[in-house]
């Protein structure tokens, strides 16, 4: 390696650097329009014949769709509501005072709030009565016109609480959770097979021959408390949400609240849910007494099962 050699000075080493850039006092450069820019930009430089042939195509597509549905619900019924019956109906005043659907016969078929019956509304009113009556005085203190109207303010007074436990047990008066909480009582009462097993014939039975060679069914475990699971009480609660749930969209499209997407996703999905179960159950039961009186009760049409539903 050859030793290092001294530059001299007079060559000027220490101007022999490289000369700094000149600080530029204009802007930073910018980047491409084509990253800066935004989807609004881009819709904005568009050809107007183009964006008018979008809303064209996408019109013509929302009028078709509206004609497919209105043929589909004339062929098939309405896949949310399906037809009226009175069950249905009841559904708005969670059973009308009706308890499992059936006639009024005594005071505890009737419903009320916070689990209560009529009998024990009364018979609380009536201990009450006896616990809150006002002391007698000793025969020296005792004044007639007094206790007249002492007596008179506390029946008065009684009779004002009395009529405000009948408006806070009153289903008129309740939030709709409190309704849809009765509505699944009575679903649970009118459809479990606790009570149905009782009055309908069960489905007909496997073919024999089809169990040759094979190992013998397992018995079923017996139930123990009231059907809540069958597919029957499902879809039956499914049924009562999804009439609250569309009469409260109803009531939100009338007052142009259009962008309620919660609460139509959830409606999607409890109709496609109660779709799978219509499914299941009428490949189970093979058009049996069970289906024909949920069907018959509950006013479901083909469309609720049927083909492709869209919302």
């Amino acid at each position: 390696m050859p030793p290092r050699i001294s530059v001299p000075s007079r060559l000027g080493v220490s101007s022999l650097c490289l000369r700094p850039a000149r600080a530029s006092n204009g802007p930073l450069p910018l980047t491409s329009v084509a990253n800066a820019s935004t989807n609004a930009q881009k819709r904005k430089h568009r050809d107007p014949y183009a964006l008018a042939q979008a809303r064209q195509r996408k019109l013509a597509n929302e009028v078709r769709q509206a004609v497919l549905k209105k043929e589909r619900t004339e062929a098939l019924g309405d896949s949310v509501r399906g037809k009226t019956t009175p069950f249905i109906e009841s559904f708005d005043t969670a059973g009308g005072s009706v308890a499992a659907g059936t006639p009024i016969t005594s005071a505890n078929d009737a419903l009320l709030n916070f689990f209560l019956t009529p009998d024990e509304l009364k018979k609380s009113i009536e201990n009450s009565y006896e616990l809150s009556a006002p002391i007698p005085q000793p025969e020296h203190l005792r004044d007639p016109n007094k206790e007249k109207e002492a007596k008179e303010r506390y029946v008065r007074e009684h009779a004002v609480a009395a009529e405000a436990l009948a408006r806070i047990t009153n289903l008129d008066n309740a939030s709709q959770k409190e309704r849809t909480r009765v509505n699944i009582r009575r679903c649970i009462e009118s459809f479990g097979r606790h009570n149905t097993d009782l009055t309908l014939k069960p489905r007909a039975p496997t073919n024999p021959m089809l169990q040759e060679g094979k190992a013998p069914l397992p018995e079923k475990t017996p139930r123990a408390g009231p059907d809540t699971g069958s597919s029957e009480v499902q879809i039956s609660i499914l049924t009562a949400k999804i009439r609250a749930l569309a009469n409260q969209m109803e009531n939100d499209m009338s007052g142009k609240d259009t962008k309620d997407k919660i609460n139509k996703r959830n409606l999607r999905l409890m109709v496609h849910k109660r779709q799978k179960l219509l499914r299941y159950l009428r490949k189970k039961e093979r058009g049996g007494e069970r289906w024909q009186n949920l069907i018959e009760t509950l006013g479901l049409t083909e469309g609720t099962w049927k083909g492709e539903i869209s919302l």
